[in-house]
Formats: C-alpha cells, sequence, structure tokens
C-alpha cells in the first residue's frame, strides 16, 4: 500500500503564528489532520494595529509549543512527515524570519526536504483544501496586505491582471473599522455594523472606476470615511457609515470583476471558467454573495475557501508544499525570507504617486 504523503506547514508572516499537517489520501485529495493558529489580537490590541517587534518576540515565545500541540493533534509520528513547509515571504521580515528558522531546523533535525513558500500562493492554493480546483483559473486575492486580480495557469504560473495602486482592501477595512470606533482588529465588524444601517446614507467615492482596467484603489474612499466620521455623533450615522462603506465596495469589486473576466476570457479562449477569492476578505459574506452572483451572470463557477481558511493559515502554506513535494520542488536551507515577493514577478510596479493608468 502507497504510503500517504504528510506535509508540516508552518505560518509566521504577520500576526499569527500558526502550524499545520495535511495528508494526501490514496485518490490524491489533501485533508487537514490538524490546523493550530494562535492569534496575537491581544497583544497589539491597545496599539491599534500589528507592532512588528511585539509580533516577532510572540512568534518565539509560541512556535514550538503551537508545532506540539499541531502534531499531537493529527496524531501521526515526527517520522511520518514527508516534508516540511514554511512561510518565507512576503511579510514582516522579523515575523517571517522566526517560522522560516523554526521550518529549516526542523527539516533538518527529521533530515526531510524543506519547501519555502510564498504566502500568497497559499492564498490562491487554499480552496484545493475543500475543493476541486483544476487550473486555470482567475483569482482575486484581497487580504490586508495585498488587492489583485491574477491569472493562473499553474503552480507557479501567475500573470497579474490588475492590482490596488496605493492601500490593500482589508487595510481599507480595518482603518474605515477604527475611524467609526470599532476595537482592533475591527475590519470583519464592518459587515457586522453594516447589517444595521442604511446603505444609501453617504455617498461614497469609487476611485478610477472607469479606468485602469481591473487595477484598484482604495486611498480616496478612505480619506472620505475619514471626514464623514469628524462628523458622526450617534451610533446609528457608524452604522449607516459602515453600510455604506460596505456597498461602495461591493460595487467597487463588482465592475472590477466583470472587466477581470473579460481580460481572463482574452488570454484563455473561454477555455475555463473558474473564478477563486481568496484572501482575509473573502470571509465577508455579503461580498460573497456579490461576487457569486457576478460569476453566475457570467457563466463562472465561483470557488471561495471555508471561512475559517480564508485568513492567515498553516494549511494553505502545507497545500502549497504538498504540491511542490510532488514536483520535487525543494528549496536550499539558506533561503532568505523575502518581505516583498509577488507572484508575477514580471509585472510592472504599480504603487505610489503619478501612476499612469
Amino acid at each position: 500500500m502507497k504510503k500517504k504523503t504528510i506535509i508540516l506547514g508552518i505560518e509566521s508572516s504577520c500576526d499569527e503564528t500558526a502550524v499545520s499537517i495535511i495528508e494526501e489520501n490514496d485518490k490524491g485529495q489533501p485533508s487537514i489532520l490538524s490546523n493550530i493558529v494562535s492569534s496575537q489580537v491581544d497583544v497589539h490590541k491597545e496599539f491599534g494595529g500589528v507592532v512588528p517587534e511585539l509580533a516577532a518576540r510572540s512568534h518565539v515565545e509560541k512556535i514550538d509549543l503551537i508545532a506540539k500541540k499541531a502534531i499531537a493533534e493529527s496524531k501521526i509520528k515526527l517520522t511520518d512527515i514527508d516534508a516540511v513547509a514554511a512561510t518565507a515571504g512576503p511579510g514582516l521580515i522579523v515575523c517571517l524570519s522566526v517560522g522560516l528558522s523554526f521550518g529549516k531546523a526542523f527539516a533538518l533535525s527529521l533530515k526531510k526536504p524543506f519547501i519555502a513558500v510564498n504566502h500568497l500562493e497559499g492564498h490562491a492554493l487554499s480552496p484545493k483544501l475543500n475543493s476541486k480546483l483544476n487550473y486555470p483559473y482567475l483569482l482575486l486575492l484581497i487580504s490586508g496586505g495585498h488587492s489583485q486580480y491574477l491569472s493562473v495557469g499553474g503552480l507557479g504560473k501567475y500573470k497579474r491582471l490588475g492590482t490596488t495602486i496605493d492601500d490593500a482592501l482589508g487595510e481599507a477595512f480595518d482603518k474605515t473599522a477604527k475611524l467609526i470606533g470599532i476595537e482592533f482588529p475591527g475590519g470583519p465588524q464592518i459587515e457586522v455594523y453594516a447589517k444595521k444601517g442604511d446603505p444609501n446614507k453617504y455617498e461614497l467615492p469609487k476611485p478610477i472606476i472607469n479606468r485602469g482596467g481591473c487595477n484598484l484603489s482604495f486611498a480616496g474612499l478612505k480619506t472620505a470615511v475619514l471626514k464623514v466620521a469628524k462628523k458622526i455623533k450617534t451610533d446609528q450615522e457608524k452604522y449607516d457609515l459602515a453600510a455604506s462603506f460596505q456597498k461602495t465596495i461591493e460595487e467597487i469589486l463588482y465592475k472590477k470583476s466583470r472587466i477581470a473576466f473579460k481580460e481572463f476570457k482574452n488570454i484563455y479562449d473561454n477555455k475555463s471558467n473558474i473564478f477563486v477569492v481568496a484572501g482575509g476578505v473573502a470571509a465577508n459574506k455579503k461580498i460573497r454573495e456579490v461576487l457569486t452572483s457576478l460569476s453566475l451572470e457570467e457563466n463562472f463557477k465561483p470557488i471561495f475557501p471555508p471561512i475559517n481558511l480564508c485568513g492567515d493559515n498553516a494549511a494553505m502554506i502545507a497545500m502549497v508544499g504538498l504540491e511542490k513535494f510532488k514536483l520535487k520542488q525543494f528549496s536550499d536551507l539558506n533561503h532568505p525570507a523575502r518581505p516583498r515577493w509577488s507572484l508575477d514577478e514580471d509585472a510592472t510596479f504599480l504603487k505610489g504617486a503619478g501612476i499612469r493608468l
């Protein structure tokens, strides 16, 4: 009987310390044996955002315990592990270095292959943990640090179709939450507040909505939210602003995704119609509903990771590790941490003042 492939994944790119173990069954389908995520919300709450040095210290304090817990929960032996995969970037370098060093040492001690993983590729492949997902597909990656449309032709084969030219969508959610007075991390609570508000109360801008292809911009929207927030006096006005912000984001993603569909079809000549939405913001239920509706209108099949796998986790890192293991794409133990690491390294850098679209 063929031995089942088992991969241990490690994630420490920002403020979650995570370790997961996945196993590929006889049919080539992955299953999660354990997926432990330790949040640092309490560490950073008083500062209203992630403090890199504190995040790194917390990773150092917890990673050994989290790894032991993941192994115990998986009920495997250390010798059963076939490879160790760890996030090497992008992210906060002081945080990346903790998980990366731990992963290298773990692999070396077991005399098993080490696999350096791009955190964004983890999000890109996360739906494979619960869905049959074939290449190629269109990907919308929306998280706290990244917002981009990519065509995914295969493992490591990415072509960027559009990106944010300033702030990431998740950052816009968190900033809006902070301005409304929601405690860190407030981004996910915007949707909760929005349910109690009037989405038509405030007219908010939709930057570059009619130009720039499927590129995105959220800085101007954040500035508009700031101006409104300064005048807010009641809880109902907070709910109305949250609802107006949520509606504006839905309208932006609806229009930009429709453009991305057309660009994707031009590349693959209607040979594929899969639309994957991944990253932390993909957990927003209203955004899921809007993009599902659009997908059905455009004859695309929408695929989302489970809610618990939208945010940062190590199962998605192990998933990439599994794919790379099967292709024998191993990494050297001197592989560096890469705080900037694009999926499409040939794409033009589009950030900062003076960008022409």
